[in-house]
Order: C-alpha cells, then structure tokens, then sequence
C-alpha cells in the first residue's frame, strides 16, 4: 500500500476533474504527480468524487478489471444514441449489472433484487489512454457511459448462441470482492462486471444490438453524429 497524502491524492483528482470538466485530454502524468499504485488511484478517485460533489450508485470492475464508482448520470436507457465524441478512447463490450436487495455484509451471500443486461462504453480522459492500471483506476476505472436493459430477475445469461449460460451471480462475483475490500454497500445500489466478451470499438454511424439469452434479453446502444445523440438517463 502506498504512504498517500492528502496533498498528493488532491493534486490527481484535481487533473482528472479538469479533464472532466473541459473535455480536453490529459497528457500523461509525470512520475511525481501519477498515482504510484492501485491503493493511490483509488484515494485519487474519494477525493475526485468529493472534489466534484458526485456520490456513487455503486461498483463497477471495467473491462481492464479495475474496479470504479458508478454514478448515476452515465446510466442510459436501452436503445440510447452515444455521442462517440465526448466517449475518448471509446470501447464498448458487455455487462450486467445487478441490483442489491438488502446491504452487502463481510461473508454472506449477496441478496440480489434483480439484475439488467448492459453494454458498457468505456472511455478515458487520458490523451494516450491510462499508461497503468493506478492512472485507470483514478480516472474512474475508464468510465463512460453505460447502456442498460430491462431489470429482470436473477438468473442465466448466454452470451453468444451457442455458448454454455452462465450464471449471473458467479459473473459479478469480482464486483462483490471489490465491493467488499472498499467497505460495502447499502440495499439499493448497483454492482456491475464489464468486459464479459471482448471488446470493440465503435465507430460513427454503428449501432450494437447484443443478446444475452432469453433470461436477460437484447440491448441496443447507437453511435449517431454528435449533433443527433441524445443522452438520457436510464
């Protein structure tokens, strides 16, 4: 673990928000502002959440397997149109997201409310993408923007048609590690697994229209020009 100031993890967040806040790519860090480590890109991320005044929905592990807040705003409905120019370093595969149906204690197994299909469109605020999984993980773990299905309840899911179902709880296991490790969470919240195929990057123009078996059904996300996109929250 790294000896973290608040000085040191204050300076990071305030990058990223800039970042954030104009749209402008961020050069590389150089080595005595970057995050040293996974703990340090994490601090980065509490005091870029303060800084910002935003407060999580729950966890989500991106597709590089580093774990991130989830934030309300980024939650679109299905069928929702993408502007791929404010999605820098755009690269969308699929999710599920499940739904916490009482809080997340240390050992018993999580109660689940429900869970929805998602494709999540991971993106970074870093010019050449994160050098390193501590620049990810305080860049918000490379969160974009996520299109979500209808909640259904807990089951299978098969993501190609003739791969075997895989069971949905096993699926978000990692997310309940993670969640665990940074101090739970409450009944209500969200905890999510990206990166359950391969990814793809999409382009202008493109539309996705990905099943994911009878128990979740098929999610749909556009790419149109900026000037058509709309986004509206799930």
């Amino acid at each position: 673990m790294s000896a973290s100031t608040p000085r040191r993890v204050d300076e990071i967040a305030r990058w990223i928000a800039e970042a954030i806040e104009t749209g402008n790519p961020l050069a590389p860090l150089p080595p005595e502002i970057g995050p040293r480590d996974l703990d340090e890109g994490e601090d980065a991320v509490g005091a870029l959440l303060a800084l910002m005044a935003l407060t999580p929905v729950g966890l989500r592990i991106g597709p590089t397997g580093v774990a991130g807040p989830l934030l309300a705003p980024r939650l679109l409905a299905d069928g929702a149109a993408l502007a791929l120019s404010a999605l820098p370093h755009a690269s969308a595969s699929r999710a599920i997201v499940g739904v916490l149906a009482a809080d997340l204690d240390e050992t018993g197994e999580p109660e689940w409310a429900g869970m929805h299909a998602a494709i999540d469109v991971a993106a970074s605020r870093f010019r050449d993408g994160p050098p390193d999984a501590a620049c990810c993980a305080a860049d918000l773990a490379g969160l974009g923007l996520i299109v979500l299905g209808r909640r259904r309840p807990m089951g299978s899911l098969r993501l190609t048609p003739r791969g075997a179902p895989v069971d949905a709880a096993a699926a978000l296991a990692p997310a309940v590690a993670a969640a665990r490790r940074l101090g739970g969470l409450p009944a209500g919240a969200l905890l999510m697994v990206a990166g359950l195929a391969p990814p793809v990057a999409p382009a202008i123009g493109e539309s996705l229209d990905w099943g994911f078996g009878a128990a979740l059904g098929r999610v749909r996300a556009s790419f149109p020009p900026p000037d058509m996109a709309t986004l509206a929250p799930a």
